[in-house]
């Protein structure tokens, strides 16, 4: 198999187009969108409980599986109450956990049910984005909002974006330039629209051009919509020379100009929906797992233009794809957790299985890589170190009370660690 170099080695995350050195985490799967954290991540530690090395321990509350995101000191997340009548936002302080701000940005008398979605979804699973000054917090049909990270003011609010999540939203934000980009796959509508970050205001707006394969259906799942939704966050990269925004939404995977919003080109899975984990770029492949019904992890070339189903496709693998966590790329092996807790190494240019092994327990968690480690965090509490490589080293195995369902993140020497009731400061007692 032949990948053409000029591919290679040209990611661009949404995240280095937008922050400054000073971003430590500033969005879903950290500051690269990819789930690395910066080099300056030094000294994590190896080995925790609820007793050892935690330097801090918040509740939080009502529920939310929002990643925290970091910057300058605070840290932010969102909660919603359980039912989904009001969303809010708060801000810790990342030496100490002292809560600074709690406020309710959003009330809904309405809110659309989860339906049986309550274990992997909830109300407040969108992750904030934040660059110096402004932290952006986005609940999706439910409302976006955009406060000032000094003075706790809310700058602008936009609650007219319509969308019905049917089992809730999930999309992250993604900053890009000036503009704050929204992802919106409901059962009734599909699309992503870009928001002028100082204003709020709508600065492009496209709908999923996918046809739809469903009207002949006659299952509840069809009727209700089901295989026309999806809850993955976007990936801006840079691909010869072009920047492309890698989204994967119900039915199909596209790419967009992050700037205009045009459409560059999109690869069928006719007979999936519902994906959540986030694409990834890497050894000029774009790496994309389907959803639900028949998951697939597919590698497919950037460089096409249009329906690319047909051309563009270099491997693909049909059995054992994880379908809630987001992958992790180290060197040249691709990483996924399935949610039943299957960890399964992969080679990134050919698809060929490494390694496969169970870690254990249930997972929704995305993994991280940092200071030389994957950590992957399941949602009985347990927490895996693994040396990345050619077979599955479990470094230590750590427990907290409370399982996860909310991305880790990281600054510096410590893990920032949300449980389904407590934020964590994770750090080595020195």
């Amino acid at each position: 198999m032949f990948v053409s170099m000029k591919f290679i080695g040209t990611v661009l995350l949404a995240g280095l187009l937008l922050t400054t050195a000073q971003a430590q985490w500033p969005q879903f799967r950290g500051p690269t969108g990819d789930g690395h954290a910066p080099k300056t991540a030094t000294g994590l530690p190896l080995v925790w409980s609820e007793t050892e090395n935690i330097q801090w321990k918040t509740e939080i509350p009502h529920r939310g599986w929002s990643t925290p995101v970091l910057l300058g000191g605070q840290v932010w997340i969102t909660t919603a109450t359980l039912e989904g009548h009001d969303f809010f936002v708060l801000c810790l302080d990342e030496k100490t956990g002292k809560i600074l701000f709690y406020e309710k940005l959003f009330h809904c008398d309405a809110p659309e049910p989860l339906y049986n979605a309550v274990n992997v979804n909830c109300y407040a699973t969108p992750t904030c984005v934040i660059e110096p000054g402004r932290v952006y917090a986005h609940f999706g049909v439910y409302g976006t909002a955009c406060l000032d990270t000094a003075t706790f003011k809310v700058l602008w609010k936009r609650d007219d974006l319509p969308c019905r999540h049917y089992r809730g939203p999930a999309s992250s934000l993604v900053l890009f330039e000036d503009l704050l980009i929204l992802t919106m796959d409901g059962v009734d509508v599909q699309y992503h629209a870009a928001l002028d970050k100082k204003t709020g205001k709508t600065v492009w707006k496209t709908n999923r051009s996918v046809r739809w394969n469903d009207e002949h259906l006659t299952s509840k799942l069809a009727r209700d919509g089901d295989q026309r939704k999806a809850h993955s966050t976007p990936l801006i990269v840079r691909v010869n020379g072009q920047l492309q925004m890698l989204s994967a939404g119900a039915k199909a995977a596209y790419a967009y100009d992050p700037r205009t919003g045009r459409e560059l080109w999109r690869f069928q899975f006719p007979n999936s929906w519902s994906a959540a984990p986030m694409p990834l770029f890497s050894h000029g492949l774009v790496l994309l797992i389907s959803g639900l019904g028949k998951t697939e992890l597919c590698a497919i070339r950037p460089d096409g233009r249009g329906d690319v189903t047909d051309t563009h496709l270099v491997w693909k693998l049909e059995k054992g794809v994880a379908k809630t966590a987001s992958p992790i790329v180290v060197d040249d092996l691709f990483y996924m957790v399935r949610d039943d807790g299957i960890a399964t190494c992969l080679e990134v240019l050919t698809g060929k299985e490494v390694w496969s092994d169970r870690l254990g327990g249930t997972f929704a968690s995305s993994p991280i890589y940092a200071d030389g480690r994957l950590y992957f965090f399941n949602q009985q509490g347990k927490g895996f170190v693994l040396k990345p490589g050619r077979a599955c080293e479990v470094l230590a195995t750590n427990t907290l009370d409370i399982g996860c369902m909310a991305s880790p993140a990281v600054d510096g020497s410590a893990l920032f660690v949300r449980t389904k009731t407590h934020l964590y400061r994770i750090e080595s007692n020195r």
